[in-house]
């Protein structure tokens, strides 16, 4: 053998171990996510390159010392319960909940393995936690609307179309905590002279039934709630515009979609801030003394090119408030 192959080839043998052994120093540590949605939604991707983001500059990085095991639910409510069954059954060391039917999925498999929700609105209600304060249990995260936000979509409607007299509250009950959102409807309804319309819905049928009906009578808005299923976003902006019904969402990307308006929290944001509780959760911090976190911010996404279709004038003081104009 010649000297140089030799000294390459004790060089390399001397180096492995130390690389093995800085491996070996720092354990493997494992997270599960379980999301609603489906695996190809770029929403979804978005949000999960941030929580990815916001693990690497806490010092986890993927593949290197933490293996995360996704599952997506696919829009189908009914295979949550097996997606959630099989992510405890890997024994992860955090599992990561998006949306509330998920948080409840994950919670009726353990009362031990620490869960992280985001995409949650009452998660008292929902029996997730004890209180904001003092969760109490395995699970903890971030809040998504707190229940007065309802009150904010039917004063948005009613600055942006004085007339309006009804409004129609959209989204599938099993996968928001629906009653939650109407609740708060009917304590600031009267108010500003609204008359509330409950509409679940579930699939595209039900979607086209309930707006075509309730586009019948004059004087009508949508209040589009989270748990509206991102797979129809596209058809609900539709049928708006077709019937020329003035709409809030609860989300942007709908308004990026072609609707007229929104205002919520940032999600992309919230995954990223779910990463710092992760992060506690793997140093040894207890769920149950985590408290749930409110929404500090909220923005206002304005559709212009769709409120002069639909032949809306936005008011100034809508538009002064918007974080974003779409034109």
């Amino acid at each position: 053998m010649r000297r140089r192959d030799f000294i390459m080839l004790f060089g390399g043998a001397a180096a492995w171990p130390l690389a093995a052994r800085a491996q070996q120093g720092e354990p493997m540590r494992s997270i599960g996510v379980l999301t609603a949605d489906a695996e190809d939604d770029p929403e979804v991707e978005a949000r999960l390159t941030a929580f990815r983001q916001g693990l690497d500059r806490l010092g986890w990085s993927e593949g290197r010392n933490v293996r995360i095991d996704y599952r997506f639910g696919a829009n189908n409510p009914d295979h949550y319960q097996s997606l959630a069954k099989e992510l405890v059954r890997l024994q992860p060391d955090v599992l990561f909940a998006i949306a509330t039917p998920i948080a409840v999925a994950f919670q009726r498999e353990t009362r031990t393995i620490p869960i992280v929700f985001i995409s949650v609105s009452d998660p008292v209600g929902s029996g997730l936690v004890a209180s904001l304060a003092r969760p109490g249990g395995n699970l903890t995260g971030l809040l998504l609307y707190e229940e007065g936000i309802t009150g904010k979509w039917l004063a948005m409607l009613k600055e942006i179309a004085p007339g309006l007299s009804r409004a129609a509250l959209i989204a599938h009950p099993r996968r928001t905590p629906y009653d939650y959102f109407v609740r708060s409807a009917k304590s600031v309804a009267p108010s500003l002279a609204i008359e509330l319309v409950p509409s679940p819905i579930e699939n595209a049928a039900d979607i086209e039934r309930v707006i075509v009906s309730f586009a019948r009578e004059p004087n009508g808005g949508l209040v589009v709630l989270p748990g509206t299923p991102n797979e129809h976003r596209d058809l609900v902006v539709a049928i708006a515009a077709r019937h020329r019904l003035p709409t809030v969402y609860s989300f942007r990307s709908f308004v990026v979609a072609g609707g007229l308006m929104s205002y919520g929290t940032d999600l992309i944001d919230h995954a990223r801030q779910a990463a710092s509780y992760v992060d506690r959760i793997l140093r040894g911090a207890k769920a149950a003394d985590l408290p749930v976190q409110a929404p500090t911010k909220y923005e206002t996404t304005l559709n212009l090119k769709t409120a002069k279709a639909l032949g809306f004038d936005v008011p100034p003081s809508l538009l002064v408030r918007a974080d974003e104009v779409i034109e």
